[in-house]
């Protein structure tokens, strides 16, 4: 719903970390005008979202954009696998992304940021009981048929030390 919202506009960038109710989004999308840019956010607002304009802001643009989530609590990362993916940067690419994600998995982590290149780097966590586990290898299946390339970084020491609070001893993290 908040995508559709901002399409067809280019989004920017996006970065989402799990953390509580309600969850803070990060966003920017290319806005043709002021009165454009006002428009999306009476439709967020509209949808039941609670936009904060931040365009002015430039503590929110030179550091706070790379800041947004931090650490997420262990009880809420619970079954969760981390994957970079390479999107092809064509207009509608985020959509076909979320479109096709299946109902059972949760996007627990989401860092999106365009760089103007053929593809843009993107960081996903899903939330992957095992019972879900056969429909996120379906997806990715699925997303490299559409051209999107991933990898799991799940076991990376980034992963551990900067987005997630220490796993306690007795689990065992997600991996495909």
């Amino acid at each position: 719903r908040l995508y559709e919202c901002i399409y067809p506009r280019n989004v920017t960038e996006f970065s989402y970390r799990i953390s509580g109710d309600p969850a803070s989004i990060f966003l920017s999308f290319q806005a043709s005008c002021t009165e454009d840019r006002k428009d999306v956010l009476e439709r967020l607002t509209q949808s039941g979202f609670r936009p904060l304009d931040l365009s002015s802001s430039d503590l929110a643009k030179t550091h706070g954009r790379h800041l947004v989530g931090g650490r997420a609590p262990a009880s809420l990362t619970m079954d969760e696998a981390l994957f970079q993916f390479e999107f092809p940067e064509t207009p509608g690419a985020l959509l076909r992304f979320l479109n096709n994600l299946p109902q059972d998995l949760n996007v627990s982590l989401f860092h999106y940021r365009s760089h103007g290149a053929d593809v843009a780097r993107v960081l996903v966590a899903f939330q992957v009981p095992a019972k879900a586990r056969p429909q996120l290898r379906e997806y990715l299946v699925l997303l490299a048929s559409k051209g999107f390339t991933w990898k799991e970084e799940t076991s990376n020491d980034m992963y551990d030390r900067f987005l997630r609070e220490p796993v306690p001893a007795n689990r065992t993290t997600a991996r495909l």
